[in-house]
């Protein structure tokens, strides 16, 4: 895996730019290699399950989360279009508590994002389609799911003028920030960091 790979200013969160190959046939990209990618970032992504989604314009996912443990880290990369990638800080504790960053993410740098653990994640759907891929370490259980309102004042995500957010209707819902903690559905920062160590190798 021929890639740099850049921690996020969100501990946890690491931007991950693989080289492209291109030629007169076309272009190869690694996109993952697990000896690399446990030997950057400190820990081994172990995949349970692949998401695909596909969006149209305007499309706002998320903001997504589950329950620790095991939660799901994710390693998300735009295989076609271009999307807004977002990482929200949701662990009560944490010095970063409430930040976000956002990260362009398209089809022709091919680069992705890993979130660890107790992160959030959202994203805009910036291209008239968008084909989002997502590697995740558990897999989905209704029961663990929980979602944070992606245009909560409080988070204030710079989300793009001039798109109107097409949310379903379970994101519309979605609480803010605060009245998640103040229902106690949020992770603990102290217990996803020991929940992350207990990973490594």
């Amino acid at each position: 895996m021929t890639a740099t790979i850049t921690p996020l200013a969100i501990e946890g969160g690491f931007l991950i730019e693989p080289m492209v190959h291109g030629d007169v046939r076309g272009s190869f990209t690694e996109t993952f290699k697990a000896s690399a990618f446990e030997g950057a970032i400190g820990r081994p992504l172990d995949v349970a399950q692949v998401n695909v989604s596909r969006s149209v314009r305007g499309t706002l996912r998320g903001v997504h989360y589950a329950d620790l443990p095991p939660s799901q880290a994710k390693y998300v990369m735009c295989s076609e279009g271009e999307i807004l990638d977002v990482v929200v800080d949701i662990r009560v504790g944490s010095p970063t508590f409430g930040a976000h960053v956002t990260v362009p993410l398209d089809a022709t740098r091919r680069a992705g994002v890993f979130l660890s653990e107790g992160l959030g994640h959202a994203f805009l759907a910036l291209s008239e389609t968008a084909v989002v891929t997502y590697l995740v370490t558990a897999e989905f259980s209704p029961t663990r799911e929980h979602g944070i309102t992606p245009v909560d004042d409080t988070l204030a995500i710079d989300w793009p003028s001039g798109i109107t957010p097409l949310m379903s209707a379970k994101d519309a819902a979605a609480p803010s920030l605060a009245q998640a903690r103040a229902a106690g559905l949020l992770p603990n920062y102290d217990a996803c960091l020991a929940y992350v160590a207990g990973l490594r190798r």
